[in-house]
């Protein structure tokens, strides 16, 4: 049956996110300054502390044009840097990254900065421009380029090199788009709040267009371990995957491609799965017939002695570099932190950090649950935050009223998870979905600190209730003291009514374990009062 009138053709992937760039998080000006703020962020960071280099990130925002809202943003790193042959593509092509492989990192598309380029290109119609070099490099490069968006091309306009006169590397970017910062802004200052809580060991600075600077200085040199890139875990694949596999090792046997290209696969276990299977392990790819590569991956999808998947792909902060964090932002007079051990879900290994922080600066929770801190891969989800399954568990799965905390409360809870495929709801990577496994260790993770801080409380109120009862005493202590020296017929020895005083004190303090200092000041306010 044929269709009249309807024209079919194709679209690279360039242009399908130019026409449909409200999947990327660019709907309008609003969310379009957030976003570019947040890609060239995030670039910066994972330049720096997942190569294990302490970040330094200035990011400056100006007004580019009088009359329109034009804003000229840069972001400069003292990262690795860029090859020169690859800055084109990493800025000019759409769905080309370094991020495509088996390792935590905070993109995970090769979309966000080219996604910026195309929405300069879109509102501003100015090019990107790129300053660029390497730590033994002894030339900086400088590129202004512009997407072909037909042919998902990087168009370089301009390039140049010059020599260091300074040991300097990392990465400046410069991109002038439409945007609202009034409305913006707010967003933006709690993002770079939210980094900066979970990044103590970087410095970050913004000037605002108003000339503003916020600062946040590094308060500590912990950085957590890189991440290492790992071959992919034989639960984790796909049909269409393992064929792939399959015809870029076309020259090895099959034993000899399930040893190298997946990890917990030695020649032992490649053995009993291509025998499974019923299968010589001698066999080329070209060899299988489609029936058995199905029946190879069915086998290697159900076989259930494979060992877990590492964990040398995750750089999880730790306790030390969160609790670093929220004591610089809060300054609480509680806090823990907990981070889990590794997990897997469907072969990606993942890791849930949480930490509580109570009292102090931490802000009041404005509803019935505490403040939540989002965070995927070290960075901060800001939007969609009642679809995400972190916000649900607080909400549904945890009884707060077991942990003695009512709301509202000075309470925030801090919840992070790296892995190497973070599971979000959409390409706009605010929200991540409810998976079983993940859901289970956000819960058991904040559990764990919300039992710590049911033990803090219960010490304080039966602090608090022992102070009662000693204020109740002590008042007395300067009656009783004056009665006995009656009784032994010395009232107007000064000297025996302070050390008796003083006995009296010792006692009540080591009874109710208040501090004696604490229960001789009930005393000296009694005495000043009577």
């Amino acid at each position: 049956m044929s269709t009249i009138g309807e024209k079919y053709t194709s679209i690279s992937p360039a242009e399908f996110f130019y026409k449909y760039r409200e999947v990327a998080g660019f709907a309008n000006p609003v969310k379009a300054f957030y976003q570019t703020i947040k890609e060239l962020i995030d670039n910066a960071l994972d330049a720096t502390d997942m190569h294990g280099v302490l970040p330094d990130v200035k990011i400056s925002i100006e007004r580019a044009d009088e009359v329109q809202e034009f804003y000229k943003i840069t972001v400069e790193d003292n990262g690795i840097g860029l090859p020169p042959d690859v800055v084109p593509y990493a800025f000019g092509r759409v769905l080309f990254s370094s991020k495509y492989s088996m390792k935590q990192s905070r993109g995970m598309y090769g979309l966000g900065v080219k996604m910026v380029v195309l929405y300069a290109q879109m509102t501003t119609g100015r090019p990107i421009e790129v300053t660029t070099s390497r730590e033994n490099y002894r030339m900086i490069y400088y590129f202004k380029l512009r997407i072909d968006i037909n042919k998902n091309e990087p168009v370089i306009i301009e390039r140049g090199a010059w020599r260091k006169t300074r040991d300097w590397h990392g990465t400046i970017v410069s991109v002038t788009i439409e945007g609202d910062w009034n409305r913006a802004k707010q967003r933006i200052l709690e993002y770079l709040h939210r980094t900066s809580i979970i990044t103590p060991y970087a410095n970050i600075t913004l000037i605002t267009p108003e000339n503003e600077i916020v600062h946040y200085p590094r308060v500590t040199t912990v950085l957590p371990r890189p991440p290492r890139e790992t071959k992919p875990h034989p639960h984790g694949i796909d049909l269409e995957m393992l064929k792939m596999l399959l015809n870029n090792n076309g020259d090895k046997t099959l034993e000899e491609i399930l040893v190298s290209s997946f990890q917990s696969i030695g020649s032992s276990t490649a053995k009993v799965l291509l025998s499974t299977a019923g299968i010589d392990p001698s066999k080329k790819p070209r060899e299988l017939a489609e029936e058995e590569i199905q029946k190879l991956f069915n086998t290697i999808k159900n076989y259930d002695k494979y060992r877990p998947p590492l964990s040398s792909a995750l750089s999880p902060l730790g306790r030390e570099v969160i609790e670093a964090g929220l004591k610089r932002i809060f300054e609480p007079e509680f806090l823990y932190a907990v981070s889990r051990s590794p997990r897997s879900y469907e072969g990606h290994p993942f890791i849930v950090e949480a930490a509580l922080s109570y009292g102090g600066k931490t802000p009041m929770s404005p509803q019935d649950q505490p403040v939540v801190l989002r965070y995927a891969n070290r960075v901060p989800l800001i939007y969609d935050e009642s679809t995400d399954v972190i916000t649900q568990v607080v909400k549904e799965d945890i009884n707060w009223d077991h942990y003695m905390t009512s709301f509202p409360a000075q309470l925030a809870i801090l919840v992070h998870i790296c892995s190497t495929k973070i599971p979000f709801r959409g390409v706009g990577k605010e929200s991540i979905a409810d998976i079983p496994e993940i859901r289970r260790e956000i819960r058991l993770a904040i559990m764990e600190a919300a039992r710590e801080l049911k033990h803090y409380l219960a010490r304080k109120a039966r602090e608090k209730e022992a102070l009662r009862r000693v204020e109740t005493i002590a008042k007395y202590i300067p009656e009783v003291a004056r009665s006995l020296l009656i009784i032994l017929e010395d009232e107007s020895n000064e000297y025996a009514k302070k050390t008796l005083t003083h006995k009296l004190v010792t006692l009540v303090s080591k009874r109710s374990g208040v501090p004696v200092n604490v229960v001789d000041s009930i005393v000296k306010s009694v005495e000043i009062g009577a």
